[in-house]
């Protein structure tokens, strides 16, 4: 089972397919509480161990993926506490991102969630002490890349104005290396780059992700596809509503709302 808050772990998925996972795939978003992003310390700890626990027993999966860099951040180990399956975290590409720059200047684009996590600042201290990282909490950035999958308009002066918030820092016009480090974001990754222009790498963790989910489960790399199962949400909202449209259009079984 994958799990988001929305529709980020749509790019996880997306990953574990182009790997050749060819197990079964359940999807899982905490609707009702669209975006973690915004939401306190104390309240995403109370309600993601608790909610992860009851989608495990309805679902029963082999393992379980917080395909989400603010949950992950915050409430992993509270997970880990609740089941005796493997889960999978999402960390924030900041190792790779340490050894990919020439110019010594890596950016960060999270939710401000995963920015005020001490968890991110050891990663920036054990793996790009010697970099200067600059970073840019954007919740507006996870609405744009739900409504850019589903395709509806978002303009380009819309993600610019959110990008130059990072390079308009001191020290950010040498960036070379944006991280990536929520799952919403990769939807945007072309544009970003587009925006950005040459020079600029973008990065994020989903690959890794799926390649650690193929080795806890002993998968091999193979060419038959995954199978979609169902999705599970927790209540109306309009992510709801995206999420719906797009897991509709990759082939999952169906939607179930869950009560929390």
């Amino acid at each position: 089972m994958v799990f988001d808050s929305g529709m980020g772990g749509l790019t996880v998925v997306s990953e574990l397919k182009s790997q050749g996972f060819s197990g079964k795939i359940s999807y899982a978003a905490d609707t009702g509480f669209f975006p973690y992003g915004d939401k306190t310390d104390t309240e995403l700890t109370a309600r993601i161990p608790e909610l992860a626990a009851r989608l495990i027993a309805i679902a029963q999966p082999d393992i379980f993926v917080i395909a989400c860099n603010t949950a992950s951040t915050l409430a992993l180990d509270g997970v880990r506490a609740r089941t005796d399956i493997p889960v999978v975290g999402t960390v924030p590409a900041i190792k790779p991102a340490a050894k990919l720059t020439r110019t010594g200047t890596i950016g960060v684009l999270a939710t401000p969630g995963t920015l005020r996590r001490s968890y991110t600042d050891a990663l920036v201290h054990e793996f790009a002490r010697d970099s200067l990282v600059l970073s840019h909490g954007s919740v507006k950035l996870v609405e744009l890349a739900e409504r850019s999958a589903i395709g509806e308009n978002v303009s380009g002066e819309e993600l610019k104005s959110e990008l130059e918030l990072l390079f308009r820092q001191v020290g950010g016009d040498v960036i070379d290396v944006v991280v990536l480090a929520c799952t919403h974001f990769p939807l945007l990754k072309d544009r970003l780059s587009a925006i950005a222009g040459e020079g600029v790498s973008f990065i994020d963790s989903g690959a890794a992700i799926a390649r650690r989910v193929m080795t806890l489960l002993g998968e091999v790399r193979a060419d038959g596809d995954a199978m979609l199962d169902r999705v599970y949400m927790t209540g109306a909202s309009a992510s709801a509503d995206r999420l719906i449209l797009a897991t509709e259009r990759l082939g999952f079984a169906g939607q179930t709302t869950i009560e929390v």
